[in-house]
Protein backbone atom coordinates (compact mmCIF):
# COMPACT_ATOMS: atom_id res chain seq x y z
CA UNK A 1 0.00 0.00 0.00
CA UNK A 2 3.02 2.27 -0.06
CA UNK A 3 1.92 3.07 -3.62
CA UNK A 4 -0.89 5.18 -2.19
CA UNK A 5 -0.20 8.94 -1.87
CA UNK A 6 -0.02 8.64 1.92
CA UNK A 7 2.51 5.83 1.56
CA UNK A 8 4.68 7.89 -0.78
CA UNK A 9 4.47 10.84 1.58
CA UNK A 10 5.54 8.76 4.58
CA UNK A 11 8.43 7.17 2.71
CA UNK A 12 9.71 10.59 1.62
CA UNK A 13 9.42 11.79 5.23
CA UNK A 14 11.71 9.01 6.47
CA UNK A 15 14.26 9.61 3.73
CA UNK A 16 13.45 7.13 0.98
CA UNK A 17 14.57 8.67 -2.30
CA UNK A 18 12.15 9.68 -5.05
CA UNK A 19 13.77 7.29 -7.54
CA UNK A 20 13.01 4.34 -5.24
CA UNK A 21 9.47 5.51 -4.49
CA UNK A 22 8.73 5.95 -8.20
CA UNK A 23 9.63 2.30 -8.82
CA UNK A 24 7.48 0.81 -6.07
CA UNK A 25 4.63 0.19 -8.51
CA UNK A 26 6.87 -2.42 -10.15
CA UNK A 27 6.35 -4.59 -7.06
CA UNK A 28 3.20 -6.66 -6.81
CA UNK A 29 2.10 -9.05 -4.08
CA UNK A 30 4.44 -11.87 -5.12
CA UNK A 31 7.36 -9.50 -5.63
CA UNK A 32 6.80 -8.00 -2.19
CA UNK A 33 6.67 -11.52 -0.73
CA UNK A 34 10.00 -12.27 -2.41
CA UNK A 35 11.47 -9.05 -1.04
CA UNK A 36 10.31 -9.87 2.50
CA UNK A 37 11.77 -13.36 2.16
CA UNK A 38 15.09 -11.80 1.16
CA UNK A 39 14.97 -9.45 4.16
CA UNK A 40 14.22 -12.39 6.48
CA UNK A 41 17.02 -14.43 4.90
CA UNK A 42 19.50 -11.58 5.30
CA UNK A 43 18.55 -11.28 8.97
CA UNK A 44 18.64 -15.03 9.50
CA UNK A 45 22.09 -15.36 7.94
CA UNK A 46 23.28 -12.17 9.67
CA UNK A 47 24.33 -10.65 6.35
CA UNK A 48 25.92 -7.20 6.30
CA UNK A 49 26.35 -4.39 3.77
CA UNK A 50 29.28 -6.41 2.39
CA UNK A 51 26.99 -9.27 1.32
CA UNK A 52 24.70 -9.60 -1.68
CA UNK A 53 21.39 -11.40 -1.72
CA UNK A 54 19.53 -11.75 -5.01
CA UNK A 55 15.78 -12.09 -5.40
CA UNK A 56 13.24 -11.73 -8.17
CA UNK A 57 10.35 -9.29 -8.44
CA UNK A 58 7.79 -11.37 -10.29
CA UNK A 59 4.84 -9.04 -10.78
CA UNK A 60 3.70 -5.43 -10.53
CA UNK A 61 0.96 -3.51 -8.73
CA UNK A 62 -0.86 -3.04 -12.02
CA UNK A 63 -2.11 -6.59 -11.58
CA UNK A 64 -3.70 -5.86 -8.20
CA UNK A 65 -5.94 -2.82 -8.59
CA UNK A 66 -9.01 -4.81 -7.50
CA UNK A 67 -7.17 -5.94 -4.35
CA UNK A 68 -6.35 -2.31 -3.50
CA UNK A 69 -10.04 -1.43 -3.84
CA UNK A 70 -10.97 -4.36 -1.59
CA UNK A 71 -8.48 -3.19 1.05
CA UNK A 72 -9.80 0.39 0.90
CA UNK A 73 -13.34 -0.91 1.32
CA UNK A 74 -12.28 -3.15 4.20
CA UNK A 75 -9.88 -0.85 6.06
CA UNK A 76 -10.64 2.65 4.84
CA UNK A 77 -8.31 5.04 3.08
CA UNK A 78 -4.59 4.50 3.50
CA UNK A 79 -3.08 7.25 5.62
CA UNK A 80 0.12 8.44 7.27
CA UNK A 81 -0.42 6.38 10.43
CA UNK A 82 -1.10 3.17 8.52
CA UNK A 83 2.01 3.76 6.42
CA UNK A 84 4.12 4.23 9.58
CA UNK A 85 2.72 1.03 11.10
CA UNK A 86 3.35 -0.93 7.89
CA UNK A 87 6.92 0.38 7.62
CA UNK A 88 7.82 -0.47 11.21
CA UNK A 89 5.83 -3.65 11.65
CA UNK A 90 6.15 -5.37 8.28
CA UNK A 91 9.47 -4.12 6.92
CA UNK A 92 11.71 -3.11 9.82
CA UNK A 93 9.92 -5.47 12.19
CA UNK A 94 10.03 -8.58 10.06
CA UNK A 95 11.57 -11.44 11.99
CA UNK A 96 12.85 -14.91 11.28
CA UNK A 97 10.66 -16.87 13.71
CA UNK A 98 8.78 -18.60 10.89
CA UNK A 99 11.94 -19.68 9.08
CA UNK A 100 13.62 -23.04 9.26
CA UNK A 101 16.71 -24.54 7.70
CA UNK A 102 15.57 -27.41 5.57
CA UNK A 103 17.01 -30.90 5.76
CA UNK A 104 17.54 -32.91 2.60
CA UNK A 105 14.09 -34.46 2.92
CA UNK A 106 12.46 -31.09 3.63
CA UNK A 107 14.03 -29.68 0.44
CA UNK A 108 12.86 -32.73 -1.51
CA UNK A 109 9.32 -32.21 -0.19
CA UNK A 110 9.40 -28.57 -1.39
CA UNK A 111 10.79 -29.70 -4.74
CA UNK A 112 7.94 -32.19 -5.10
CA UNK A 113 5.42 -29.37 -4.65
CA UNK A 114 6.56 -28.15 -8.07
CA UNK A 115 4.82 -31.16 -9.61
CA UNK A 116 1.50 -29.35 -9.57
CA UNK A 117 2.73 -26.21 -11.33
CA UNK A 118 5.31 -27.89 -13.55
CA UNK A 119 3.49 -31.01 -14.72
CA UNK A 120 -0.21 -30.44 -14.13
CA UNK A 121 -0.49 -26.71 -14.89
CA UNK A 122 2.29 -26.25 -17.45
CA UNK A 123 2.06 -29.76 -18.97
CA UNK A 124 5.81 -30.24 -18.64
CA UNK A 125 7.44 -33.65 -18.58
CA UNK A 126 7.88 -35.23 -15.13
CA UNK A 127 11.32 -36.50 -16.21
CA UNK A 128 12.45 -32.90 -16.64
CA UNK A 129 11.07 -32.06 -13.22
CA UNK A 130 13.05 -34.96 -11.75
CA UNK A 131 16.16 -33.78 -13.60
CA UNK A 132 15.87 -30.45 -11.81
CA UNK A 133 16.48 -32.36 -8.60
CA UNK A 134 18.92 -35.08 -9.58
CA UNK A 135 20.89 -33.81 -12.62
CA UNK A 136 23.65 -31.57 -11.27
CA UNK A 137 24.11 -30.01 -14.70
CA UNK A 138 20.43 -29.25 -15.33
CA UNK A 139 20.49 -25.61 -14.28
CA UNK A 140 23.85 -24.91 -15.91
CA UNK A 141 22.46 -26.30 -19.17
CA UNK A 142 19.59 -23.80 -18.97
CA UNK A 143 21.60 -20.75 -17.92
CA UNK A 144 22.14 -19.79 -21.58
CA UNK A 145 18.40 -19.16 -21.86
CA UNK A 146 18.59 -16.00 -19.70
CA UNK A 147 18.76 -13.76 -22.78
CA UNK A 148 15.68 -15.46 -24.24
CA UNK A 149 13.83 -15.05 -20.95
CA UNK A 150 14.76 -11.37 -20.87
CA UNK A 151 13.42 -10.98 -24.42
CA UNK A 152 10.13 -12.69 -23.49
CA UNK A 153 9.77 -10.52 -20.39
CA UNK A 154 10.35 -7.42 -22.50
CA UNK A 155 7.71 -8.55 -24.99
CA UNK A 156 5.23 -9.21 -22.19
CA UNK A 157 5.89 -5.82 -20.60
CA UNK A 158 5.46 -4.06 -23.93
CA UNK A 159 2.20 -5.91 -24.64
CA UNK A 160 0.80 -4.96 -21.24
CA UNK A 161 2.23 -1.42 -21.17
CA UNK A 162 4.22 -2.31 -18.03
CA UNK A 163 7.61 -1.39 -19.42
CA UNK A 164 9.42 0.55 -16.69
Amino acid sequence: LFNEDAGHSYLKEIGITDDVIEKLNLLGISGIGNMLSAIKTAKYLELTEDDILFTVFTDSMEMYQSRLEEERDRLGAYNHEKAAVDWHRYLLGTVTDTMTELTYFDRKRVHNLKYFTWVEQQCKDVEELNAQWSDRGYWLQHWHMADEYDKLIGEFNAATNLTP
